[in-house]
C-alpha cells in the first residue's frame, strides 16, 4: 500500500487492492495531494431483496441484525466491517467511507419479514456491520423508518451507535422501553476530540456522545456505554475516565471490545499510524500482537473480542474495576418478546423473554 498524506475528514487515505480483483488503480505519485480531487461521498442504491441478516457468533448479543447502509461515512479507520465492501467490488479503504449503498426500501422489507408466520420474535441488532445513524440518515431517515416498523410490531431491538442522531428517535425508543423491548449502547472510544477527528472523522464528538447518553437516560431508555475498540498503547489508559464520564451522564451498564484488524483493515490501520502516530506505531502493534498470539488478528470466537495473555488480562481487570467503581457492572436488560404483535391482529402464541 502506498503511503500518502492524511485526507481531512477521512479515516483512510488510500484504497488498498481488493483481494478479489486483479486490476489496481495506481495514482500518479508526482501529483501532490492538494492538487488531487478530494474524494466525495457517493450514495448508491442497494436493491437487496431481504433485510434481516443472521449470525451464529457467541460474541454478539443478538442473532439477527439490520444494516440500512453498506459502507459507513463515519470513516472509523479501524472498522472491522471494511473488508465486507470488497464483496461489492470496492476497496476496504476510501471506498468504504465514500461509496455508501443505501437500502431505501428497508422499512418495507422489514415489515414483510416481520409479518411472515415463520418470524419468531427475538432481539434485532440495529447496527449490524455499519452504523445505522451515520450522517446521511439525517436526510434519508431509513433507520427511522425501520425503527417505526419495529415499534409498530413491538419487536425487541438493540441499538449500537457512535452518533448523537439516535436522540432524534427518543419518541420511538421510549415506546419500546415501556414494554421492555429496547437497549441502547453508545460507543465511546476516547474522550479526546482531537483523536476522534482523525480516527473517527465523521462521528459525533465525545461530548455529543455523552449528551446522547444523558438524553436517553433522562427519557427512561436503558442506555449503556460500549468502550470499543480499546486500542492498546493509544486509548487503553482512558478506560477509567471514559467509564466515569459515561456513568455521570447516566449510563447504566458497560461493555468493551479490544481492537481487531481483519483482512485489509490491518494495513489501513498501520498506514494511519504512520501518518499520525509514527513514533508510537511499534508499541501499538507490539501490544496488539501480544493479545493475538504474535499475530495482528485472530478470528477465534470468544477470544477475538478480548484477546489473550497478560496484557489482555490487564485490560480486563482495568475494565472490571472501573465498572464496579462507577456502578456499571450490571448486565444490560433482558429484552422481552411478550408485547410482540402483528398489526393485522394475528397474535403469536409465543410469549416470554427472549433468550
Amino acid at each position: 500500500m502506498e503511503k500518502r498524506q492524511p485526507i481531512q475528514g477521512r479515516g483512510a487515505s488510500t484504497n488498498p487492492v481488493n483481494r478479489f480483483e486483479h486490476i489496481e488503480y495506481v495514482p500518479d505519485p508526482d501529483v501532490p495531494r492538494d492538487e488531487s480531487p478530494r474524494p466525495r461521498t457517493e450514495f448508491l442504491v442497494d436493491r437487496s431483496r431481504s433485510l434481516l441478516t443472521t449470525n451464529d457468533s457467541p460474541d454478539v448479543r443478538f442473532n439477527v441484525g439490520i444494516n440500512p447502509y453498506r459502507g459507513c461515512e463515519h470513516g472509523c479507520v479501524y472498522c472491522y466491517a471494511r473488508p465486507y465492501h470488497e464483496y461489492l467490488g470496492f476497496s476496504a479503504g476510501l471506498d468504504f467511507e465514500t461509496k455508501i449503498l443505501v437500502k431505501r426500501d428497508a422499512p418495507e422489507l422489514l415489515r414483510r419479514e416481520l409479518s411472515q408466520p415463520s418470524w419468531k420474535p427475538q432481539p434485532i441488532g440495529l447496527c449490524g456491520a455499519t452504523d445505522a445513524y451515520q450522517p446521511i440518515e439525517r436526510q434519508l431517515r431509513i433507520t427511522r423508518g425501520c425503527l417505526e416498523v419495529i415499534t409498530e410490531y413491538r419487536n425487541p431491538v438493540i441499538v449500537i451507535t457512535k452518533n448523537h442522531l439516535v436522540t432524534r428517535d427518543i419518541d420511538l425508543l421510549s415506546e419500546l422501553a415501556a414494554v421492555k423491548a429496547v437497549s441502547v449502547f453508545v460507543s465511546v472510544t476516547t474522550l479526546d476530540p482531537a483523536l476522534v477527528r482523525i480516527m473517527e472523522p465523521r462521528t459525533s464528538s465525545p461530548r455529543r456522545r455523552l449528551d446522547a447518553i444523558e438524553a436517553l437516560s433522562r427519557a427512561g431508555i436503558p442506555v449503556g456505554v460500549l468502550v470499543a475498540p480499546i486500542i492498546p498503547a493509544l486509548t487503553d489508559h482512558e478506560i477509567p475516565d471514559i467509564l466515569a464520564a459515561c456513568a455521570e451522564a447516566g449510563a447504566q451498564y458497560a461493555g468493551w471490545i479490544v481492537l481487531r484488524l481483519p483482512g485489509a483493515v490491518a494495513k489501513i490501520f498501520e498506514n494511519w499510524l504512520d501518518e499520525h502516530y509514527a513514533e508510537r506505531k511499534g508499541k501499538v502493534l507490539s501490544r496488539m500482537r501480544s493479545l493475538r498470539g504474535g499475530k495482528l488478528y485472530d478470528s477465534e470466537y470468544r477470544t477475538r473480542m478480548k484477546g489473550e495473555g497478560p496484557f489482555a488480562e490487564q485490560i480486563a481487570k482495568m475494565v472490571e474495576v472501573s465498572r464496579r467503581r462507577y456502578r456499571l457492572d450490571r448486565d444490560p436488560p433482558r429484552l422481552s418478546t411478550t408485547a410482540f404483535r402483528r398489526p393485522d391482529g394475528d397474535q403469536l402464541s409465543l410469549f416470554g423473554a427472549a433468550e
